[in-house]
C-alpha cells in the first residue's frame, strides 16, 4: 500500500497544528516542533515551501509565525501531500527491472493516484474536527468559534 513519507506526515501534522492553534497569535515553528515532536531544522524549510504555495501565510517579527492562508475547509490533505512530494521529488520511478517497470510500478502509481483522489475529499476542516473530537485541538480555547485564517 502506498505510504506517506515521514516528512509528509510531519508537514501534515504541522499544518493541522497551525489550524488548531493559530488564534489569536500566529504559531511559531519551534512551538509546533515541540508539541508534535518534529525536527525543527526540517520544519522551517517545509513551512516556507507551503507559504510560497499559498497554503500558509508567514508573519514576521518577534511574535511572528504561521497562519493558514485560506480557510481550513479550502485546503485539502491531497494538496499538502502533492506539494511535499514535489519538494521531495518522490515521483521518480523506483523499479529497476523490466518486470518492475512494466508491472509493479504502474500498479504502485495507480494505488498512489487512488490515495490522492481519496485525500482530495478530506479537508483540514475535517481533520480539525476530528482532532477536536479526540481532545487534541486547542483551536477553541477562547470559547467561541474563531476565524481560521487571515485576509
Amino acid at each position: 500500500m502506498p505510504r506517506l513519507s515521514k516528512k509528509t506526515m510531519y508537514v501534515l501534522e504541522a499544518v493541522l497544528d497551525i489550524a488548531c492553534n493559530a488564534r489569536p497569535n500566529p504559531v511559531q515553528s519551534k512551538d509546533i516542533a515541540q508539541r508534535q515532536g518534529i525536527p525543527q531544522r526540517y520544519l522551517e524549510g517545509a513551512l516556507q515551501h507551503l507559504v510560497r504555495a499559498g497554503i500558509l501565510r508567514g508573519v514576521r517579527g518577534p511574535k511572528g509565525g504561521y497562519r493558514l492562508a485560506r480557510e481550513r475547509r479550502r485546503i485539502t490533505v491531497a494538496e499538502v501531500v502533492r506539494l511535499m512530494e514535489d519538494l521531495d521529488d518522490q515521483d521518480e520511478d523506483t523499479a529497476s527491472s523490466p518486470l518492475g517497470r512494466a508491472v509493479v510500478q504502474p500498479l504502485w502509481d495507480e494505488l498512489h493516484e487512488d490515495m490522492l483522489a481519496r485525500l482530495e475529499g478530506v479537508s483540514l476542516e475535517d481533520l480539525f474536527r476530528q482532532a477536536r473530537r479526540a481532545g487534541v485541538a486547542d483551536g477553541t480555547k477562547a470559547g467561541g468559534k474563531a476565524a481560521d485564517f487571515d485576509i
